[in-house]
């Protein structure tokens, strides 16, 4: 089974600077040197007739230097990525101010010839104001950049400890019943037996992935499949599936266990707690770019389910590990119909699946 992928996140590439290569970067860019512009010519604008004209003059000046260093910070990525993220920021810092003043000399000489002259204040105090303004501008942006990107991997680690605990949970509760099982059929069935211990070799050779690998969404079927026909052997009769798969994508790349854990509480809480156990329904699509992945088990007796407070705790977990891996595209969805609890994922596809 390949990895492919890692958890997505704009902490994910390791380096504390966004890619000013990206065309939304490059917007955001524009749309926040324009505000800035209008806060330096309403700074001291006398809401004359001139303020119009500062203020267009304004903006071309700092649209240009903005752009410019966005630019200058895009060619340089490669090479602060290799640096510590205080020597990045020192350098980044010093070559966008001299950027600055590099822009501050052209533009004031390029007052005369364009007459602006009268919109220029003299050439020191031009030059100084722009580089003070530049300076607690671009120190303050690379000091929000810096702290996001600490908050983002902080948030990024107790997702994962968050992650392998659900994991480490799911793991001990199957296991002892699996094992007991295959103890049954050691001398009644050895064939089957050896079948189930491939079955539960090959679950628990995927939970020992790092959390942040994939498999593809074929693989992780197969998984599914197989953690079935374990329960299926322990519980008999008492458990039918039903499986419907439509367009699906089998080379997408998913989180291993995102499917498994789903039909475990299924068996857990839909299966095991009624005498006469009953059918679950898998539904595996792909419809306009969302993958849907849906587990369906009856209600118990009575229409309520016995381990609810566990239930809850492991669907936040499991939308949690969602979010992680897909961001805010991939959503978790419960509900209760014609005697049936359902729990559904719905996740973007990747670019190139």
């Amino acid at each position: 089974m390949g990895e492919t992928g890692k958890i997505q996140g704009t902490a994910a590439d390791g380096f504390f600077l966004p890619d000013f290569c990206q065309v939304r970067r490059v917007f955001a860019v524009v749309v926040v040197a324009e505000l800035l512009a209008f806060l330096l010519v309403l700074a001291d604008a006398d809401f004359s007739e001139r303020t119009w004209s500062d203020l267009g003059v304004t903006s071309l000046f700092v649209q240009w230097t903005a752009l410019s260093c966005a630019g200058l910070l895009c060619l340089l990525r490669g090479h602060l990525e290799r640096l510590s993220p205080r020597s990045a920021a020192l350098i980044s810092y010093l070559l966008l101010l001299l950027l600055i003043a590099l822009f501050s000399e052209v533009a004031y000489r390029l007052t005369g010839p364009l007459g602006l002259a009268a919109a220029t204040p003299d050439h020191a105090l031009f030059t100084l104001r722009n580089l003070l303004v530049g300076a607690l501008v671009v120190g303050m942006v690379l000091r929000y950049f810096y702290v996001r990107h600490q908050w983002e991997q902080q948030v990024q680690a107790e997702a994962r400890a968050r992650v392998e605990a659900l994991a480490a949970r799911i793991r001990p509760h199957f296991l002892f019943n699996s094992l007991n099982t295959i103890a049954s059929l050691t001398r009644s069935d050895p064939a089957l037996a050896e079948e189930l211990v491939q079955d539960l070799a090959d679950l628990f050779r995927v939970t020992m992935r790092d959390v942040e690998a994939r498999i593809t969404l074929g693989e992780e079927l197969e998984i599914a499949r197989r953690y079935l026909n374990i329960e299926a052997q322990r519980l008999g009769e008492r458990l039918q599936t039903e499986w419907t798969t439509k367009n699906l994508p089998l080379e997408q790349p998913v989180p291993p266990l995102i499917l498994q854990p789903l039909l475990e509480n299924a068996v857990y809480h839909g299966i095991e707690a009624s005498a006469s156990g009953g059918r679950l329904g898998i539904i595996a699509t792909c419809n306009r770019g969302v993958l849907r992945l849906e587990v369906r088990n009856p209600l118990p007796p009575g229409g309520v389910t016995p381990h609810a407070d566990g239930n809850r705790m492991a669907l936040a977990n499991i939308r949690e590990r969602l979010t992680l891996a897909f961001g805010p595209g991939a959503r978790l969805q419960t509900e209760v119909r014609d005697g049936e609890y359902r729990v559904r994922l719905l996740f973007p596809l990747e670019e190139g699946s």
